[in-house]
């Protein structure tokens, strides 16, 4: 099948984009689907001062390294839109808005987060003319216009000071009392020293108004009570993220209330095979280096599994016999010596098993299947499917009637 592949990943932002470079590297067979243009929203970011290595870089251009760098492993790009996903059976299944199918054995989610709207009055009505949300993809509309700013953390400063380099006058609607900023103090210092910049404290944007295009913005003051209108040509809302999962709704994937997915220290989601990366997962630090952190973690993982089951499935599905699947650990002497007594056991009642060893340290996803938790311990499987556990025992002819 030209759509069945080792790994999919879901996103081409820097989390995805690196999965996809570690993926290649590894001789997976692995696709990216995005939506949009590769690289996601840091193509937006105009500048980039802390990625180790690049000194100072727009993002769009650092997004193209990324993507350079995957493409010379072989990685396959599909433009198109991820509308829901089935991760219930061994090869997921993502289903796209074009009306396609895809299937691999691992799925990595990197569809990262995406602005969220206050969805007051005027504000859906008018995105696309005055209403926007991006400032380098934006800014250069608004030639000597007055433009507003919603929201005071770093990304609303920091792209309010970028909008006045082409605005006559940026007006930033803050929630706090005066001098109260939720950015770093550097970039606070260098907005009150803007002479285009000025704030209006303790309030927030009831309505923005307007015909076909913004005219001005009702700003309610919460201390007073009291509203007014300021007349405006433009509205930046910059009022954080909110994650883009919403088509992993019936998936069977854990999500908090926000819809951000929980993960472990290797990018694991609640799913076997399927992992999550960057700004649509819970975490600390949003930014390109953590979220290029996050996807090589989640390839080396997916990696690691899709061969426990390749092993898997020729080893055990395939095996024309019954197999002994042994857990133990290969540092543990009492594991060492049933592994020994178990294999004697086999070989005095005629071979009639294939005997598979799995060192517990190395093979957790399939000690997980399993619901193994301690070693040494062996199951007897039929086609993968268990029979029965073997009772722990050092005599070989109790080993021998449990196998009988």
């Amino acid at each position: 099948m030209t759509n069945l592949y080792d790994l999919i990943i879901i996103g081409g932002g820097p989390a995805g984009l690196t999965a996809a470079i570690y993926g290649g590297r590894a001789k997976l067979k692995t696709l990216v689907i995005n939506k949009g243009t590769v690289g996601g929203l840091v193509n937006a970011t105009r500048e980039i001062v802390n990625y180790p290595g690049y000194g100072q870089i727009s993002g769009a251009d650092l997004m193209k390294d990324f993507k350079k760098h995957a493409d010379s492993f072989g990685v396959e790009f599909l433009r198109n839109e991820v509308v829901s996903a089935d991760f219930s059976r061994e090869d997921k299944i993502i289903r796209t808005k074009k009306g396609k199918e895809y299937k691999a054995k691992a799925v990595i989610i990197a569809c990262g987060s995406e602005p969220r709207l206050l969805n007051i009055p005027g504000e859906k009505r008018l995105q696309g003319s005055g209403v926007a949300y991006c400032a380098t993809c934006d800014a250069e509309f608004f030639e000597g216009e007055e433009v507003v700013v919603v929201g005071s953390g770093d990304q609303a400063i920091e792209e309010g000071m970028y909008i006045t380099k082409f605005a006559r006058k940026v007006t930033v609607i803050v929630l706090h009392d005066e001098g109260v900023l939720d950015c770093n103090k550097v970039s606070a210092e260098r907005a009150f020293q803007n002479e285009k910049m000025e704030f209006i404290w303790n309030s927030t944007i009831e309505e923005v108004l307007g015909e076909e295009n913004v005219e001005e913005v009702k700003i309610k003051n919460l201390k007073t009570g009291g509203s007014t209108e300021l007349a405006c040509q433009g509205v930046f809302f910059f009022v954080g993220m909110v994650p883009s999962t919403h088509f992993l709704k019936d998936s069977g994937i854990e999500m908090d209330k926000r819809g951000y997915i929980p993960v472990n220290e290797m990018m694991e989601t609640n799913l076997e095979g399927v992992y999550a990366v960057g700004d649509n997962r819970i975490k600390y630090l949003r930014q390109v280096v953590s979220a290029a952190g996050d996807g090589a973690v989640a390839a080396v993982a997916a990696e690691r599994y899709i061969e426990e089951l390749n092993a898997f499935n020729t080893n055990i599905v395939q095996s024309e016999k019954k197999v002994l699947l042994l857990f133990f650990n290969a540092l543990n002497n009492e594991s060492l010596e049933f592994s020994t007594l178990l294999e004697k056991a086999n070989q005095e009642i005629g071979e009639r098993y294939k005997v598979v060893k799995v060192d517990m340290a190395t093979r957790k996803n399939l000690a997980k299947k399993y619901e193994i938790n301690s070693v040494p311990a062996v199951l007897v499987l039929n086609k993968g499917e268990k029979v029965k556990r073997l009772s722990y025992s050092l005599d070989k002819e109790n080993l021998k009637s449990q196998l009988s």
